[in-house]
């Protein structure tokens, strides 16, 4: 048993980080502190004047450790780095870390132009984070068409290598071909840089250009392609609208006050060669947060937003001044490589630059608080919807408890009975929780048999649950099945198993496998059982979540089914190639992209042997054998 008392005589008076953690091991609050010894005891002093949620969070504190370390520098790095990696309930959150994608461009010989949503310091560079990513997708399209860049991932060709469908049409320089001129390449992937960067007339004008002349010549889904291309483009790069001539780049962070209780937001406004191009939102979660104070709460988002992004303007201007502002400054400066200074501008242009981005964060606030007012009213109409299915069912009484339903859904894919897997997809009110989405590989079931290996998915989903298996822990309020009847019947005979009382809908579909009605097995007062159906025709919302759900669920399962048949197949042929194991497998694929390649090689080419051979650890013996394998 953890000894409060005895353990806060032994704090050393040194700078360190302290971890907070309730009877179950939890931990609830990370801390950093000049003197653990004084900050740490604080907490256990008397609690009068404590705020209720700091009461709150020391009621549940069942034990402590610390970090000592050298400095309150590296306090702070710490302190960072494990708010990040345990999330602890009582710490300001940072809820749209590592959501937002990145523009990269790579550090290869011949650079790509791609989307990410992983930053690393691997030689690339890197524009956002982006709020839009369809307009993301929309603009790495754009790019690379404009200007024939290279899209696919190969590093190296071998010789006679066949350009793909890009080359023929215009759009790639054909890098694979060899005759790729460098300062050519070099020069277009210059031009789509600048407009990253912001200097997007000239692109932009040719668009428009190119749009007017499609709508003439009345090629009206070619003047619609432009079109999107160049709401995509202003979506990443507004117009500009202030010039700075003293600071080339400096990122403006303003606090956003919504209604909303403990959700705060920042809005960051990006300026990029002197010109404001750009805004991102970020909200960050202080619903359990024990430091409130606006200057505590920015302190918070500045670590979490800068401590993972490449692209660390010099000047940070803000409103108010964060907590440790200095020693802040100091660890984004050395995250850098570069002075980083963080400013209330009292003057001129940043004053002014400042005033227009609150100014700005208040017509923001608005438009998210009317989104929530909608949001909420879209939450609360879904859940009278899903209670009445609920009470139709027997499964429910008297008027709806406003409670944000958890539904769950499931899907089987295969190939002909090869590969079959299963998928669960989870839904907390209109939104997927992609972190609880689960995926199965069916073990136990020879051949194409959706009843039986629906069974094994729901017995394997609901056996983690008596396992203590915290990933599965929380049990659904309804599950919906793709299917009718018989899905229905399959997940009741598991769930009866386990002695769970869940609700299961079917989703049955019309001729044009569009799902019309929900189906459920109903039990009269005595005993006597029936089938019932919930048509779908009218209840707008209720059709479009079911649709929503299910589609996604079918997404999901194929999505795994590929995956594993494509794996597999990699594997299992190269793999009966005598004399080819996993190394030289590896840099097979790594040379020719997949095995239909290899194969045609192989079959077509006149000098096969050379190009297999010369191939990274292959040599002669080796290509012999492969070409042999594939021209049986």
């Amino acid at each position: 048993m953890f000894d409060i008392k005895e353990n806060l005589k032994k704090l050393p008076d040194s700078p360190g980080v302290y971890l907070h953690k309730d009877q179950l091991g939890n931990i609830i609050y990370v801390g950093k502190a000049i003197s653990l010894r004084n900050r740490v005891r604080q907490y256990f002093q008397s609690k009068k004047n404590m705020p209720p949620k700091v009461r709150s969070m020391v009621d549940q504190i069942a034990e402590f450790e610390y970090i000592t370390v050298s400095s309150e520098m590296e306090a702070l790095i710490l302190e960072c780095n494990l708010i990040k990696k345990h999330r602890p309930k009582y710490n300001v959150l940072l809820r749209d870390d590592k959501t937002y994608p990145y523009i990269k461009v790579t550090g290869e010989e011949w650079p790509r132009i791609v989307k990410t949503r992983l930053v690393k310091k691997d030689g690339g560079i890197y524009f956002g984070p982006y709020s839009d990513a369809g307009a993301v997708n929309m603009i790495v399209d754009l790019l690379n068409s404009t200007f024939a860049l290279k899209r696919c991932s190969a590093l190296a060709f071998a010789k006679g290598f066949r350009p793909c469908l890009n080359y023929h049409i215009g759009q790639c320089r054909g890098i694979c071909t060899g005759l790729a001129s460098a300062e050519d390449y070099s020069r277009a992937l210059e031009g789509a840089i600048e407009f990253l960067k912001g200097h997007d007339r000239a692109l932009t004008d040719a668009l428009k250009k190119k749009m007017m002349e499609a709508s003439e010549a009345m090629e009206y889904e070619r003047a619609a392609e432009y079109r999107d291309y160049l709401e995509a483009a202003k979506a990443l790069s507004e117009t500009q609208r202030v010039v700075l001539h003293h600071s080339s780049e400096a990122d403006i962070v303003v606090p956003v006050k919504t209604t909303r209780q403990g959700a705060d937001s920042f809005a960051v406004f990006s300026v990029r060669d002197n010109r404001l191009v750009g805004r991102e939102h970020y909200r960050v979660d202080t619903t359990s947060s024990i430091d409130e104070e606006g200057d505590a709460v920015l302190a918070a988002f500045l670590n979490q937003h800068y401590s993972d992004n490449p692209n660390i303007p010099k000047e940070i201007l803000v409103s108010v001044m964060p907590r440790d502002g200095e020693l802040l400054g100091r660890v984004l400066s050395d995250n850098a490589g570069h002075s980083v200074k963080i400013i209330k501008p009292e003057r001129g242009e940043k004053k002014a630059l400042l005033e227009l981005a609150i100014k700005d964060a208040g017509e923001l606030a608005v438009t998210i608080d009317a989104r929530a007012k909608a949001e909420r009213q879209r939450k609360e109409a879904l859940g009278e919807e899903i209670w009445s299915v609920l009470k139709r069912m027997g499964m429910a009484q008297g008027a709806y408890d406003g409670r944000e339903f958890r539904a769950e859904a499931y899907d089987i894919s295969n190939t002909n009975g090869v590969d079959t897997v299963g998928a669960m997809v989870v839904y907390k009110g209109l939104k997927p929780d992609r972190s609880s989405y689960r995926k199965f590989r069916i073990r136990t079931v020879p051949g194409q048999d959706d009843y039986a290996s629906m069974s094994e998915v729901l017995s394997r989903r609901f056996l983690r649950v008596f396992k203590g298996d915290e990933k599965f822990a929380v049990l659904p309020d309804i599950i919906f099945m793709d299917g009718g009847k018989g899905h229905v019947t399959t997940a009741l005979k598991v769930i009866e198993a386990t002695g769970f009382d869940i609700p299961v809908v079917g989703m049955a579909k019309d001729d044009h496998h569009r799902t019309r009605a929900l189906v459920y097995r109903a039990k009269a007062p005595d005993g006597s059982e029936s089938w019932e159906e919930i048509e779908l025709a009218g209840r707008n919302l209720l059709f479009k979540y079911v649709g929503m759900m299910q589609e996604e669920a079918h997404r999901f399962a194929i999505e795994y089914h590929r995956k594993l048949r494509s794996k597999n197949v990699e594997k299992s042929v190269l793999d009966r190639v005598k004399g080819i194991g996993p190394k030289r497998r590896r840099a097979l694929l790594e040379t020719f992209g997949s095995v239909e390649e290899i194969r045609r090689i192989a079959r077509e080419e006149d000098d096969a042997e050379r190009i297999f051979s010369e191939t990274e650890s292959m040599d002669l013996p080796s290509a012999q054998k492969l070409i042999e394998f594939f021209r049986m």
